[in-house]
């Protein structure tokens, strides 16, 4: 016969248990697995993104996956859970910045990924090291490519000059 101590435990991890596993249904978690564009639109905070990368320049080449995470397979990963645990906690607790902006760590994936694709044309600007830096920021001119203008602001007509000339007085 199991003691009491062995029964609390037993309950208090199947409550654990179960709270967990029906928070990752209701929160769709198998769909962060894919590649699919529309896992992103699961936080209605991203839907203004998602209306913008379907009308931008890089809708028919280039999905969410595609510019905000790594393209090795273990980096993806890495990244799809650091930022799932992030976006949890900050969806649950309510507390994140409005505008979304994006964090310095994922800027720094998409700029190695801007210049990964676009390598051909900008190669003679990084000759040394894409995260230098100082090396040239793509978003800084491009604001506008992978999302189009935003309700936000990010990425309006001025395609991020404004805020460049601001950086530099």
């Amino acid at each position: 016969m199991l003691n009491n101590k062995a029964i609390t435990v037993a309950v208090l991890l199947g409550v654990l248990i179960g709270t967990a596993a029906f928070t990752f249904r209701y929160a769709e978690g198998f769909s962060y697995f894919s590649t699919d564009p529309k896992a992103c639109m699961n936080c209605h905070i991203m839907t203004p993104q998602y209306d913008s990368w379907q009308k931008s320049s890089h809708h028919a080449v280039a999905g969410c996956v595609d510019c905000h995470l790594p393209h090795d397979f273990i980096g993806k990963y890495i990244a799809k859970a650091e930022n799932g645990y992030h976006h949890s906690l900050a969806f649950t607790t309510q507390e994140f910045q409005e505008p979304i902006m994006i964090k310095e760590k994922n800027g720094r994936i998409l700029q190695r990924n801007c210049v990964e694709c676009h390598d051909d044309m900008v190669h003679e600007l990084f000759k040394r090291n894409v995260d230098d830096p100082n090396a040239v920021n793509c978003i800084h001119c491009h604001a506008s490519v992978g999302h189009g203008a935003l309700p936000t602001g990010i990425g309006g007509a001025d395609h991020g000059e404004e805020r460049e000339r601001k950086n530099h007085e």
